[in-house]
């Protein structure tokens, strides 16, 4: 018998070999290699001087890191309470049974089908000035004056709300179908004797389908914020970490402290400081979520 759990082991050892190389060679190693590139002065050309604990000393009393920590963690207060709202409130459009159901679950899902650069440019001339979708909407509908314009990716405030829409717009397709899923799995005899005891919508909502959908509420929050954390590319192509680099994400700033400042051992230390927030942030969750299993 156990000849025969070794042989299976083995077995199956073997066929994990291939995906295990392949996970080690892409993904484990460059890992090690960053974390050696963070304590080294270490340019796009060579390895240079070993510093230490040089770079994380520095990382912690540079303001211009922690400003683009605050900018992330300000997308992600913008982004994930609005897309868990969002996504629940299609799943609740496209649950219903209507004529128009399959046309709502299409509509709803497609723009997660694009690309980010996609999604990006045509952001872009949604909310370009003069020309763009939006001011030509609020003009055609009197809510903005024909001698003025609103300029969105020039001004912080409205940099952000372009920024947060266009996200939501392009991603919410995914959460909304784990949503959509969820609502289909609730019992309908729980509704069913919900209504016979007199309960209204609004008390079913409260009290069977937003409990109901609390555990995986858990799960995309967290999976929202670290997508949040790690923006980079629909900021960069739409307002370009600006205006006065007030949009720009702590991934823009490792990006171009590496590339363009070539600087590879300091942008190395500023993405393990950002995986250190992302793990503590993890962890705080999984705390949270087991000490709540636990009172329950």
């Amino acid at each position: 018998m156990k000849m025969k759990s070794l042989r299976a082991d083995v077995q199956a050892l073997l066929f994990l070999l291939p995906f295990l190389a392949v996970y080690a060679l892409f993904t484990i190693w460059p890992m090690i290699k960053g974390i050696e590139m963070s304590f080294y002065k270490w340019t796009l050309i060579k390895k240079m001087d070993f510093v230490g604990w040089d770079n994380y000393r520095e990382v912690l009393k540079d303001n211009e890191v922690w400003e683009a920590v605050w900018h992330s963690t300000i997308f992600v207060l913008l982004t994930t309470p609005s897309m868990i709202v969002l996504a629940i409130a299609l799943a609740l459009i496209a649950n219903r049974k209507s004529r128009l159901q399959k046309l709502y679950r299409s509509v709803f899902f497609i723009p997660s089908v694009l690309s980010v650069a996609v999604a990006s440019y045509l952001g872009l001339f949604v909310f370009q000035p003069y020309t763009g979708l939006v001011n030509s909407v609020l003009h055609l509908i009197g809510l903005l004056p024909g001698d003025r314009e609103i300029f969105w990716l020039t001004e912080t405030g409205l940099a952000w709300i372009a920024v947060t829409l266009i996200t939501l717009w392009w991603t919410v397709g995914f959460n909304f179908i784990l949503y959509l899923s969820a609502l289909q799995e609730i019992p309908d005899e729980i509704y069913e004797a919900a209504r016979l005891d007199g309960a209204n919508d609004r008390q079913v909502f409260w009290n069977i389908t937003l409990p109901s959908l609390a555990p995986l509420t858990k799960t995309i929050a967290m999976l929202q914020i670290i997508a949040s954390y790690k923006v980079f590319m629909q900021i960069y192509i739409i307002t370009g970490g600006g205006p006065l680099d007030q949009t720009r994400p702590i991934i823009q700033l490792i990006y171009q402290t590496g590339f363009k400042e070539n600087d590879l051992g300091y942008s190395a230390t500023m993405s393990y400081v950002l995986f250190i927030i992302l793990l503590a942030l993890s962890a705080l969750q999984y705390w949270l979520n087991n000490r709540k299993g636990a009172q329950a």
